[in-house]
């Protein structure tokens, strides 16, 4: 299921051995990382081998991954991080391909506004090299696999679902399975033709595709409709907020991917954060990290809402508020979100 970087054989080892004794204090890696950042076994980069339009929003950006690549379960997002215009921008990404790959895929869909999924989708050169991080995320297929499954996801939100599909599709098992999928037109669906094509490989699986911008917003009595048996099926869902809400609320054990920020419920009151020894001003409402970003500084990040903790960072002086509840919070040495915490008056955090 994973991929790891095999063992040195012997002789290979013994050269490293005589190479790293000639050069300490630095290692044989750091020369050769300065040929092949991917030979790096202590930082995870990777290269850009292939880029394939889905939609007019949307691509799938294939990288080559370094030898510190673990490999992934289907369903789990990776961490990638890209430099624009001299500042390292780090997202969280759905892998789109297959459990046992080579390489990873991430399919991006533009946002409007979004500085890094502007740069994939549009003009991202082959043999980009770019930051990455292991993947993360406990929305994944269940071991062993149920009898019967429900898919339902809108947008992006098939991202994840794909890969378990296409992992499937490899394994040959494909169980009893429907695919309740929403975009807002046939041209906005990502990995339309290729859901016809599984739908016709496996008679098994079933897909219902809806047309937002036709029949309205995708909702648990539309998904009743379509699939009679729900109440059977185990059940997975990804997509917009306000269909996981819906669709947790209306039934139970749902198992729900969430990729979209959740809603602030404070604009906080902003400051002056020293930020690894340089002043950043926080305007109210504004996280640490978009604050920090914006003043070019190279912060952690992950999945920026507050879920996967890739953005914690040390807090030595003041307070910071939650920008999800409003409370105001912190004491010296306390790890903050940085993703979901905005400045409340001045405060002193450190960077890595």
């Amino acid at each position: 299921m994973f991929r790891s970087a095999p063992p040195a054989p012997s002789g290979r080892r013994r050269l490293l051995d005589a190479a790293r004794a000639l050069t300490t204090p630095l290692l044989p890696e750091d020369f050769l990382t300065l040929v092949d950042p991917l030979w790096s076994t202590s930082s995870l980069r990777g290269r850009v081998v292939a880029r394939r339009r889905e939609t007019d929003r949307a691509v799938s950006v294939t990288i080559e991954p370094g030898r510190a690549w673990a490999g992934h379960r289907a369903g789990q997002y990776v961490g990638v991080g890209v430099d624009v215009d001299g500042v390292r921008y780090r997202r969280s990404y759905s892998l789109s391909g297959p459990e046992g790959s080579e390489h990873l895929t991430v399919t991006v869909q533009e946002v409007p506004g979004g500085v890094v999924s502007t740069r994939l989708v549009r003009d991202l050169p082959i043999g980009t090299i770019v930051e990455l991080e292991q993947a993360s995320g406990t929305f994944t297929l269940p071991e062993p696999l149920p009898s019967k499954l429900l898919f339902v996801t809108a947008g992006s939100g098939i991202t994840p679902v794909m890969s378990m599909l296409r992992t499937l599709d490899r394994r040959g098992t494909v169980p009893d399975t429907v695919l309740v999928h929403s975009a807002r037109t046939p041209e906005d669906t990502i990995f339309g033709a290729e859901l016809a094509g599984l739908a016709a490989r496996h008679p098994s699986l079933r897909v219902v595709t809806r047309h937002s911008a036709v029949t309205g917003r995708l909702d648990p009595a539309s998904v009743d409709a379509a699939v009679p048996d729900r109440a059977g099926r185990a059940i997975y869902a990804c997509g917009p907020a306000g269909l996981l809400d819906a669709l947790t609320e209306a039934w139970d054990g749902v198992v729900a991917e969430r990729f979209t920020p959740p809603a602030r419920a404070a604009e906080g009151t902003g400051g002056t954060v020293d930020l690894g020894g340089s002043a950043v001003e926080v305007a109210p409402g504004q996280s640490l990290l978009e604050a920090g970003e914006a003043a070019g500084r190279i912060m952690p990040s992950g999945c920026r809402m507050g879920i996967c903790f890739g953005c914690v960072l040390p807090l030595r002086e003041g307070r910071v508020r939650d920008l999800r509840t409003g409370e105001a919070h912190g004491e010296p040495g306390d790890l903050v979100q940085t993703c979901v915490n905005s400045a409340c008056g001045t405060a002193r955090i450190d960077l890595p």
